[in-house]
């Protein structure tokens, strides 16, 4: 029995093929095992010439040509759910023979680089199947998170990333795939690339309360002005009262 590992684009077409025999078959039969799908087969008999079949609905798989030349199975075009084992079973006078495929299917990311308004980058590579692999120029303080499988098997993997104030004009994200790497670059805008170190969500409270302080200061120095002023003006209007008064008294005598 041989056993092989295949990967498969997505949307393509795959070609299954059984062990080449020197004999000739009497009995050729494909067991196919899907993701959470039932056991089916297809069968073909040489000596009556017929072809048969249990529980294999899929109409994407089928024989590649007539089984009577050559009993290759073929899958077009290929989907996620067609992740799982093939196996051929050929039955000759000789003896039997087996090929199993464990068939796998790869979706190649969507990817995608931004700058958040708080100075970040975000890396994503999208819907992916297997997962990517997200790595950056230069490295900084990273996050990597994975989001939940969908249902047809694919990821989602982002990655966040900040470079602790320091002034980086220019960075890449790498990202890594079973379908092929992919590199993009971006320019962070100078106004705003110190932003994402940590430690700067508390600069800019601290910030925001200075100023606040200096506000309140200011407008208590304003109201104890007012009222001096006030107090000096009362003070200056009963010493010339006093002074009329006087004067009055002066001239009686």
């Amino acid at each position: 029995m041989v056993k092989t590992s295949l990967s498969v684009l997505v949307d393509t077409k795959a070609v299954l093929t059984c062990p080449p025999v020197l004999w000739l078959s009497v009995l050729v039969t494909w067991e196919i095992v899907l993701r959470d799908k039932p056991p089916c087969f297809r069968a073909y008999r040489r000596d009556t010439n017929q072809t048969t079949g249990g529980n294999c609905t899929d109409k994407r798989i089928t024989w590649a040509s007539g089984p009577d030349e050559n009993p290759v199975l073929q899958i077009d075009p290929v989907a996620t759910t067609h992740d799982g084992n093939y196996t051929c079973q050929i039955a000759t006078s000789n003896g039997n023979f087996q090929h199993e495929y464990h068939l796998q299917v790869l979706v190649p990311p969507e990817v995608t680089l931004v700058q958040t308004e708080k100075g970040t980058a975000v890396c994503k590579a999208a819907v992916g199947k297997p997962a990517a692999q997200i790595s950056w120029t230069p490295e900084g303080d990273c996050v990597t998170e994975q989001e939940p499988y969908w249902g047809n098997g694919t990821v989602t993997v982002q990655s966040t990333c900040c470079w602790g104030g320091r002034h980086v004009l220019n960075m890449s994200c790498s990202v890594s795939h079973l379908t092929g790497n992919k590199s993009l670059s971006i320019e962070l805008d100078k106004g705003v690339r110190t932003l994402g170190f940590p430690g700067s969500d508390l600069l800019i409270i601290l910030c925001v309360k200075s100023s606040l302080l200096l506000v309140i200061l200011v407008f208590v120095g304003f109201i104890h002005f007012q009222r001096t002023k006030d107090c000096s003006a009362c003070h200056v209007a009963t010493l010339t009262a006093t002074e009329a008064q006087e004067c009055s008294v002066a001239a009686l005598e």
